[in-house]
């Protein structure tokens, strides 16, 4: 039976897999520009690994006793083969390797059967009757010169010699086992003085032995080793005292020189044998100026030269995956999860090129030598911290924080950066990262260029520790260090505005800026719509304490909220806000009022993007009504249709709707909060802290349940603040007053002389907010919409 799959648990299989793909969607341009900082940075760290540091260049230019007349440093770690040292090494190895012998169980055997054989003639003598004078006669002439002594004439004449054969192929055999050596010292003598090596294959097994030379047997001391065998093994005395010249002739050499084992015992010598491997560290100076060369000197030069030039396959493919990892590291941590937001284009395009310019200048940097008596690190010589600020004021601090850490880790893992190097790069790119938060003004960026250059001389003083350096290396060091922040604060200052123009950027300064209410366009909306100005100088407040208070940018918000309503210039009695008594929407179709109120949306979007405002305030202009119904006009379409059958026409809720889409960031959707809390909160007799908090709940809840607010990644925690704020704010701009006893009947007169206008223009008034709750419901009418 077929087991059935579950869609839903391969849908969870597969989720992980999911997540770690959308951190690499690809975008073509944006992608092209990514891969090409990778192809290029990675081209230069491959040409660059055949130079050596210091430009050593042509190495025909030093020569073993002469003077330097320039510095040679190692610009990284490289490990060397000594040859020299090598050889040498082998060559005592080989000279260390003992002269293989073999035993020969064929001389052995000879040697046992001619004892033997010895011994049997003599008892076949015996057994003839021989007597001991004829025996002795016929083993002389059998056995010529063989036997000196009367050695012989005892043995034949002793009673028992007959057990003399066994005693004697015992003792013979006994020191055949030892084995009897055939040493010919030309043929040994380039080997191991001291020892030989024995070796055994009796019994189908390979046994080795070492043997000093001192305590092997040849023909020449057999002789006297037998000798003290038989004395020692407990022999009838008879046979103790002639055995040693009776045997002395039957001794034969039994173990002989083994070329081929000897050749393959240094074979196995030589693999064995690990060349001596010598390393230069990185930063050493090879060639000193001003010192003679020596031999050791140049050896070290023609490594280092060999070992960076012609490139190794091996070396080159690491080093181009190194590249890969790290650049994949680099788009994991700028996606939207971790950023907080979606990277633009520009954006990318200005990571991308901070990326490439960072690592390809680290790799030119790498080999100068500066500094005296102690090397500035090659951090120190890169403003680290411009490439943060510049992202971080442009973007924002988070990106500036995960690039003060990826920055200087490419540049380490291109080998351009020792610890010394990375060090510092990283406390100077972090400390650029921290100093961003609270930055207003553009001269603040000087103030926190001082505060980098803090950072960097504590980093350098702990190098300079770490490193052991004398006193003299101090100043120079901690200037430079110094001299590195103030210079990247002020660059910050230059590079800033041209960027600034070239992205748009939404920066704390050019919001600063934008904020100012005596800028042109501010002025003319003053004028042109003096109700809306004051609308929006209250939303601003309005939406900035909220932002404050949610941790989103309030300046962002201050500043959309200025511009949020800059559309109805162009028809500015539309709205109820700039009317005075006469409202023009009285004698106008509802689906023309609701095309007017509609188009100051686009209006609005088409000026700001003619002023070149941020794309993150366009957005809050073309967001702030979302995509909801202009109710009031589109129920005064629906009476009239079912009123006028006649004339009936087909009323499309599309004609009413708001053209923009809901807000997709916090701060556009507390602007929209705020812009429907302020009109709405007009409409309010005698409003209070409870009544304005309650009614200001029922708006939040309003926009909620019509999803304007899904996309805008608020909270509730964020909402229940938003409306905490929106009261404070407006309790202290509705505080009550004292009504003065002299004014009291002139008010009260007053009151109902306005009572019947107030009325009659409520049950008429429309606008852009046109009431509390036209803008949050789709359909039907609310009593008592104005605003």
């Amino acid at each position: 039976m077929k087991r059935k799959i579950d869609p839903s648990n391969s849908r969870k299989i597969w989720r992980p897999l999911d997540r770690i793909v959308s951190l690499f969607r690809f975008r073509p341009g944006p992608s092209f520009a990514a891969l090409g900082a990778l192809l290029v940075s990675t081209l230069v760290v491959i040409l660059n690994m055949n130079r050596t540091a210091g430009d050593a260049g042509d190495i025909r230019e030093f020569e073993a006793g002469r003077v330097a007349d320039r510095d040679v440093v190692a610009e990284q770690f490289v490990s060397w083969v000594d040859e020299e040292a090598t050889r040498l090494r082998l060559e005592a190895e080989e000279r260390l390797v003992p002269a293989v012998f073999r035993f020969s169980p064929a001389a052995g055997e000879t040697a046992l059967n001619a004892w033997q054989s010895f011994t049997a003639f003599a008892d076949t003598l015996a057994q003839e009757g021989a007597s001991p004078d004829a025996a002795l006669l016929a083993i002389q002439a059998r056995y010529p010169g063989l036997f000196t002594g009367d050695a012989l004439d005892r043995y034949l004449r002793d009673p028992g010699r007959r057990q003399f054969g066994d005693y004697g192929l015992r003792a013979l055999g006994a020191l055949l086992d030892q084995g009897i050596f055939s040493i010919h010292h030309a043929e040994v003598e380039q080997y191991n003085p001291d020892v030989a090596e024995l070796l055994n294959t009796s019994d189908a097994q390979a046994e080795r032995e070492q043997i000093p030379y001192a305590g092997i047997i040849t023909k020449d001391n057999a002789g006297a080793a037998l000798e003290q065998y038989i004395a020692g093994a407990g022999f009838p005395p008879s046979f103790a005292r002639i055995g040693g010249s009776l045997l002395a002739p039957f001794i034969a050499e039994n173990v002989f020189f083994s070329p081929e084992d000897t050749r393959q015992r240094l074979a196995e010598t030589r693999s064995g044998v690990e060349p001596v491997i010598k390393n230069i560290d990185k930063g050493k100076r090879v060639i000193r100026k001003g010192f003679i060369i020596s031999e050791e000197d140049m050896k070290e030069l023609r490594a280092l030269k060999m070992s960076l030039s012609g490139g190794d396959p091996r070396r080159i493919i690491g080093q181009i995956l190194i590249m890969i990892l790290f650049y994949c590291l680099f788009m994991a941590l700028g996606n939207r999860r971790i950023i907080g937001r979606a990277l633009s284009n520009a954006e990318i395009y200005l990571i991308a090129a901070l990326a490439g310019f960072y690592v390809i200048l680290a790799v030119f940097v790498r080999g100068l030598s500066l500094g005296e008596p102690e090397p500035l690190p090659a951090s120190v010589i890169i403003p680290t911290a411009l490439v943060v600020m510049l992202p971080g004021i442009l973007i924002g601090p988070r990106i500036a924080l995960i690039l003060s850490l990826v920055f200087p880790l490419g540049a380490c893992l291109s080998g351009s950066f020792d610890n010394s190097a990375y060090i510092f790069a990283l406390v100077s790119g972090v400390s650029a990262a921290c100093v961003l938060r609270g930055i207003e003004r553009r001269m603040d960026l000087f103030k926190s260029g001082l505060i980098i250059a803090a950072a960097n001389c504590i980093a350098v003083f702990v190098i300079l520790l770490i490193r052991r350096a004398g006193p003299a290396a101090y100043p120079s060091m901690l200037f430079w260090s110094a001299f590195n922040g103030v210079v990247s604060g002020m660059l910050v200052l230059g590079f800033l505005p041209p960027l600034e123009h070239l992205m748009n950027a939404a920066t704390t300064f050019r919001l600063v800026e934008l904020s100012d209410l005596n800028a042109p366009m501010l002025k003319r909306l003053f004028t042109a719509a003096p109700g809306t100005y004051s609308h929006s100088i209250m939303v601003a407040n309005l939406a900035e304490a909220a932002c404050q208070d949610i941790g989103a940018n309030p300046l962002l918000a201050r500043v959309g909220a200025y511009y949020h309503d800059i559309g109805k210039m162009e028809n500015p009695d539309y709205f109820v806000e700039n009317q005075t008594v006469y409202n023009r929407h009285d004698d106008t179709p509802p689906r023309l009022s609701a095309t007017v109120i509609r188009s100051h949306v686009k209006l609005g979007v088409e000026k700001g993007r003619s002023l070149n405002l941020p794309r993150e305030v366009i957005d809050i202009i073309a967001e702030h009504h979302g995509n909801s119904v202009i109710t009031w006009f589109y129920n005064k379409a629906l009476k009239q249709e079912a009123g006028d059958a006649a004339k009936r026409s087909p009323v499309n809720m599309e004609d009413f709707t708001y053209p923009g889409s809901p807000p997709r960031s916090r701060e556009s959707a507390v602007v929209m909060l705020a812009d429907v809390t302020e009109a709405a909160v007009r409409t309010l007799h005698k409003p209070t802290a409870a009544k304005m908090e309650k009614f200001i709940q029922t708006l939040i809840d309003a926009k909620v349940e019509h999803g304007q607010l899904a996309e805008s990644e608020l909270t509730f925690r964020d909402l229940e603040t938003i409306k905490n704020a929106f009261v404070r704010v407006l309790a202290g701009y509705y505080h009550s007053r004292i009504e003065y006893p002299k004014l009291r009947e002139a008010a009260a007169r007053e009151a109902n002389a306005r009572e019947p206008a107030v009325k009659d223009t409520a049950s008429r008034e429309t606008g852009s907010k046109e009431a509390a709750f036209s803008r949050l419901q789709p359909f039907g009418t609310v009593k008592g919409e104005a605003e």
